[in-house]
């Protein structure tokens, strides 16, 4: 008999539902991302202060765009490192 491949018990699994994550944004109303937000901004970078992707976080194109420009603009400020101490 032959052995099952990695690909016939990958298949064998039950896929299990992924909870679709919503846009923090979206969800509270808020229309403007203010770069001087520094609490709302730091849930949207990683421990070493490099912006998370959306896969992560959840946003909606527009406001993952909106945070990556309010984060850049907030390093710029200094109200956000650049990098980790």
């Amino acid at each position: 008999m032959k052995p099952k491949s990695k690909k016939d018990k990958k298949e064998m699994k039950p896929s299990t539902p992924v909870k679709q994550k919503m846009c923090h944004f979206c969800v509270q109303n808020i229309e403007d991302v203010s770069p001087r937000d520094t609490m709302t901004l730091r849930r949207f970078v990683s421990s070493f202060m490099k912006i998370a992707p959306r896969r992560r976080t959840g946003l909606c194109a527009m406001h993952q765009r909106k945070v990556a420009r309010s984060i850049k603009v907030a390093r710029e400020l200094s109200l956000l490192p650049y990098v980790a101490e």
